[in-house]
């Protein structure tokens, strides 16, 4: 292969952009994770089975089946057009809305007895999973139009109704639900678009003060979630370690943490997923990944998550316009922060909260918007931009470098879409 030239288009010059080969990483690290996951529920399926009395191949079977509906769900959103996505995101509200009217109103589950799940049977379906998705979608073609009519910095066509339901989406999630971790990631991923699109960043800091204000008004709230960051404050404490006590499952994940060593147990060899950590195939198996692995499998699994990070991320500088640069800023919000916060909780870096893993997690909900979100970012790889920006002073503005093929460009699009004032 000959040496690739190399160009630089003047100031103001729109860079070009076609279909190409979409960023096979993306989808190759995707399958990894959820191997990676298979494996985990695939090991600790005998513990689970004694522990909860279900047949011997029901936890391992439904995550297969998850898997199967995911891959779909990939093919689906990486096929169909953005355009109809974006067409389409009124419905996928609607939709959201009567899930969750479903699940409140539906009887709970002794076990888990939150208004959170729609279970009919052996079907069971999370309906704040669908609103992550609908919002992500609807979220971004709400920001790209008032980009596109400049009226971004604009309180009451702008601002005040994103305040208005984020505070309809908290009331509902975080009150209703109690499902305060998800609540978290859907503000994580409203505020990162928010903060790309180009809000002064005045309104933001404010905004974002009036919201944490909020946050720990409704953690004082209610008993639990005081006594989750009281178990956290005082992590030495070993009364915390009580059965009896909130800060128990906290307590077992560390020594989960601590028992893997450097190698790990291995698979056939964990001791916390025999009934002594708390959802050990949900919100604690990072906790049993890190017993079964060790230090090198967690490294090795950060590695991967970070891998797959910095393809989202290179598809964000790349994104041919401002909806798609949106849609995967808002998909990287949503996985960064699940992860943060599972990940953070089981090392007591953070209190306890319950929040899957992506990829890694057995839920098959949660599996299904997953990928159904990557499936979007294959998409939008398939049309990045075929220019990468280098340092100008002129102006303050970004000029760009071109190559021809597009594809492994290095350095990041800057759009300028707005001021920070």
């Amino acid at each position: 292969m000959g040496a690739v030239t190399r160009r630089t288009a003047p100031l103001g010059e729109p860079a070009t952009t076609r279909r190409h080969r979409p960023d096979y990483w993306l989808l190759i690290l995707s399958v990894l994770l959820l191997g990676i996951g298979l494996i985990v529920v695939y090991s600790i399926s005998p513990a689970l089975v004694v522990e909860k009395n279900v047949s011997s191949g029901y936890y391992i079977t439904r995550q297969l089946i998850a898997v199967g509906l995911s891959l779909v769900a990939f093919g689906v959103t990486a096929t169909v057009p953005l355009s109809q996505w974006k067409r389409w995101y009124k419905p996928l509200f609607v939709a959201a809305a009567l899930m969750t009217i479903c699940a409140l109103l539906l009887p709970t589950n002794p076990a888990y007895p939150a208004h959170r799940w729609i279970r009919l049977g052996a079907f069971s379906f999370q309906s704040v999973e669908l609103l992550k998705f609908a919002l992500l979608i609807g979220f971004g073609a709400y920001l790209a139009n008032r980009l596109q009519k400049s009226t971004l910095s604009d309180d009451w066509k702008t601002l005040r109704p994103i305040l208005v339901f984020l505070g309809i989406v908290g009331l509902v999630v975080a009150i209703i639900q109690s499902d305060f971790g998800s609540m978290m990631v859907i503000t994580a991923m409203m505020g990162a678009m928010i903060f790309v699109a180009g809000m002064p960043m005045r309104r933001l800091v404010l905004v974002g003060i009036a919201l944490v204000l909020l946050a720990a008004a409704t953690i004082a709230a209610v008993p639990y979630r005081r006594a989750r960051i009281s178990a956290f404050i005082h992590q030495g404490d070993t009364t915390n370690c009580s059965q009896l006590k909130t800060g128990y499952q906290a307590c077992r994940a560390i020594v989960a943490v601590g028992s893997g060593g450097p190698i790990g147990l291995g698979l056939g060899r964990s001791v916390q997923a025999f009934g002594y950590l708390p959802e050990a195939e949900n919100d604690s198996i990072f906790a049993i990944y890190a017993e079964k692995f060790g230090f090198i499998g967690i490294t090795v699994l950060l590695g991967l998550f970070a891998a797959f990070f910095a393809r989202i991320k290179r598809v964000m500088e790349l994104a041919p316009d401002t909806f798609t640069r949106l849609l995967a800023t808002g998909i990287f919000a949503w996985f960064a922060t699940q992860a943060l916060i599972n990940i953070g909780a089981m090392l007591g870096l953070l209190p306890l909260k319950g929040i899957t893993l992506p990829f890694i997690s057995y839920g098959g909900t949660s599996v299904l918007f997953v990928m159904a979100a990557v499936g979007l970012l294959f998409q939008i790889s398939r049309h990045t931009l075929f220019s990468v920006p280098r340092a100008s002073n002129v102006n303050g503005r970004a000029g760009y470098e071109s190559r021809t093929d597009g594809r492994r460009v290095r350095g990041s699009y800057y759009p300028r879409t707005g001021s920070r004032a």
